[in-house]
């Protein structure tokens, strides 16, 4: 199994709509492929983590490379594993500036959303870019 961190900028921003049908096409193409992982959304950059069989891992990366929403894709780290950091998510997800809830900020929802995470460079990689694109 491996884990694929990568950077990507859209060429537009996004609707909360059409981010609604990525996430529900996304999802459902994951749970095909036994894929997990998190993307969050700030601005146009997306920072998105995939875990799962090498192979289906590959093939995903690479659908999303030629996917012209996308330019830029750039891999942060890529390693194999032996267990899943988001094994319970298809995709999670969080947007820049949204809200789980109304109290929180989005630095404090990515935080709560990666704490179970023990890798600590993966972990420095999500509240870097949610510090960065909390506005």
């Amino acid at each position: 199994m491996i884990r694929l961190l990568y950077i990507s900028t859209a060429r537009e921003r996004h609707s909360p709509a059409t981010m609604e049908d990525i996430l529900r096409v996304s999802r459902r193409n994951n749970v095909a492929a036994n894929i997990t992982g998190l993307l969050i959304a700030g601005g146009n950059r997306f920072l998105q983590v995939l875990e799962g069989p090498d192979e289906n891992v590959r093939q995903t990366y690479d659908r999303i490379c030629l996917d012209e929403r996308h330019r830029a894709p750039v891999i942060l780290k890529r390693e194999s594993i032996e267990e899943r950091a988001f094994g319970a998510w298809s995709m999670g997800f969080q947007q820049g500036g949204g809200a789980m809830s109304p109290a929180a900020g989005v630095n404090d929802q990515v935080a709560a959303l990666v704490a179970p995470i023990d890798d600590v460079i993966l972990k420095a990689y999500f509240e870097g870019f949610a510090r960065q694109h909390a506005a």
